[in-house]
């Protein structure tokens, strides 16, 4: 019987197995600032803007002038076959690119040229688990096998349609590309979707299910029908000029901005990552999710699920509210969410105002949907591994209900113990991650 089968069958007949320190040692992005988690980093330090025009004949007719889009995003300049850019939907593309980009930062796989990639002896392939989502999937051709179906018939509709647009498909294809045979799953919880993709992989590492796991999300919000619907319910910032259209926590915020792209992490038990002479990154130290069990698309306005999620990561963690160094906020510039969530982080200290550092990295990308929660989580740990806290791009007025110290500079020099990243999606669900600088020394 194999090291890995011993393993699973302790799980399975409930020996004691304790808890693992997981580490983050990969991470990779598509965002609206550029390819890769550099750039994304380096933008958010810097304040940059990634909102551009958005001149869409559908974004014309519903009165939406911005999106976060990928500009000029080829999927063959980025190691993708021209059979692969020809047949993935976007949202597929953006998770390959971000992932080799992540499996490539940790050191785990070799470039095999035509073959495509070899995962390392160093690491068993049944124990490598992939956890990568979608919120809502290949909706372009979703839209487009639609009209064809209507207009010429269901012998037209293309015979790939199912497995190209479902959106466990990015999930699936990853697995193939690097060979991972451990547990590959998506979770679809809207826009919470990128953080409990890499909270379940935290907990697969944790308790010994998996010893590496490739997590995130991907996102083509910026498709027609998503942004008529969007518009349509009144979710979207009608705002003509880009720098004015994100403003998370802003006094004249007016909406959400749609943004696309994908975030990848690549998360590792400590053991598996210093056997190897991983570079190590961050560490997760806690996972908290919640459900408010309230709306389908309003957030309890409480608070109290978000502040339930939260406290379950700290606690997790060991860790206490006066322990969190920043706060990465869902912060999607709507009026109800970031009201709600403004009252939670005061809720979580018990105090009128939040003194805590609080960012929002959507001011820059606008909101990447299912790929949001993963960007974050690669923002946040960036920014405990390098001691700062990045500015809110957007923001400039202070609303009275929205207490908390919203930063317009980064904040540099900036030691911190832990920091949370959080998400929040329709259906109720909320989710908060726990990412604190990795310490050899730690007792997490």
């Amino acid at each position: 019987m194999s090291s890995a089968n011993k393993t699973d069958e302790r799980f399975l007949t409930g020996e004691v197995i304790h808890p693992r320190r997981v580490v983050i040692t990969g991470v990779g992005a598509v965002s609206p600032v550029g390819i890769g988690a550099d750039r994304l980093f380096e933008a958010a330090v810097a304040g940059e803007l990634g909102i551009k025009p958005l001149a869409t004949d559908v974004a014309q007719q519903v009165g939406i002038n911005v999106g976060g889009t990928i500009e000029g995003f080829e999927g063959t300049e980025h190691g993708l076959t021209k059979k692969q850019a020809r047949r993935w939907e976007r949202f597929v593309q953006y998770a390959v690119v971000a992932s080799d980009e992540a499996m490539k930062n940790a050191g785990l796989i070799e470039d095999m040229g035509e073959e495509g990639f070899k995962l390392i002896d160093a690491v068993s392939a049944e124990r490598f688990a992939c956890v990568y989502g979608s919120g809502i999937g290949g909706m372009d051709i979703f839209t487009s096998e639609s009209i064809k179906l209507h207009e010429k018939g269901a012998k037209r509709v293309n015979p790939l349609f199912i497995p190209t647009m479902i959106s466990n498909i990015a999930a699936g294809e990853l697995a193939i590309r690097f060979g991972l045979k451990g547990e590959t799953n998506n979770c679809v919880v809207a826009c919470t979707t990128g953080t409990q993709c890499v909270g379940e992989a935290y907990r697969l590492i944790r308790f010994g299910i998996a010893d590496l796991a490739l997590a995130g999300g991907a996102e083509e919000s910026i498709s027609d029908v998503s942004i008529a619907g969007f518009a349509n319910l009144g979710a979207l910032s009608r705002a003509e000029d880009p720098a004015r259209a994100s403003r998370p926590f802003d006094a004249n915020r007016d909406g959400f901005v749609a943004g696309e792209g994908a975030g990848a992490l690549v998360l590792e038990s400590l053991e598996s990552a210093v056997s190897r002479g991983a570079n190590i990154i961050a560490e997760v130290v806690g996972f908290g999710t919640s459900s408010d069990a309230y709306h389908v698309t309003s957030p309890d306005p409480s608070g109290e699920g978000i502040v339930r999620a939260m406290r379950l990561a700290l606690d997790e963690a060991g860790l206490e509210p006066a322990d969190i160094g920043h706060l990465n906020a869902h912060g999607t510039s709507t009026k109800i969410n970031d009201e709600t969530e403004a009252k939670a982080f005061c809720a979580l200290q018990g105090v009128e105002r939040s003194n805590i550092p609080v960012t929002s990295t959507k001011g820059m990308t606008g909101h990447m949907l299912g790929a949001a929660g993963a960007i974050e989580a690669i923002v946040t740990a960036l920014s405990v591994a390098n001691d700062l806290v990045p500015p809110t791009v957007g923001f400039a007025e202070a609303d009275s209900e929205c207490p908390v110290t919203v930063l317009t500079e980064v904040r540099r020099d900036v030691p911190q113990k832990v920091a949370l990243s959080n998400s929040i999606g329709f259906g109720g669900h909320n989710a908060s991650l726990a990412i604190a600088p990795y310490h050899a020394d730690s007792a997490q």
